[in-house]
């Protein structure tokens, strides 16, 4: 017969288990967008277009997916953000 202590312990790592699940099958579209996301980046980088990857421009591609990744393309292509200039400013 199972002691309480061994019941907590069960009780723990199930309530664990679920919390883990459902954590990640929220996270898993942002995952999703990301990846493709970052593949349209890394296509218009071999294609010559450069765009310094930094934590907005994972964020903007996370939530916005393959749109958010042509916004940040047209941005840096125009010169107004995420381009290899504006990321030596933002170290100043």
């Amino acid at each position: 017969m199972a002691t309480p202590i061994e019941l907590g312990l069960l009780l723990a790592v199930a309530v664990a288990v679920i919390v883990a699940y459902l954590v990640l099958r929220a996270l898993k579209p942002f995952i999703i967008n990301a990846v493709l996301g970052l593949l349209v980046l890394a296509v218009a980088g071999v294609l010559g277009f450069e765009v310094a990857i930094t934590p907005i421009v994972v964020l903007v591609v996370a939530i916005g997916g393959i749109p958010g990744a042509i916004l940040v393309l047209l941005l840096a292509y125009f010169g107004i953000l995420f381009g290899p200039a504006a990321a030596g400013l933002a170290v100043l």
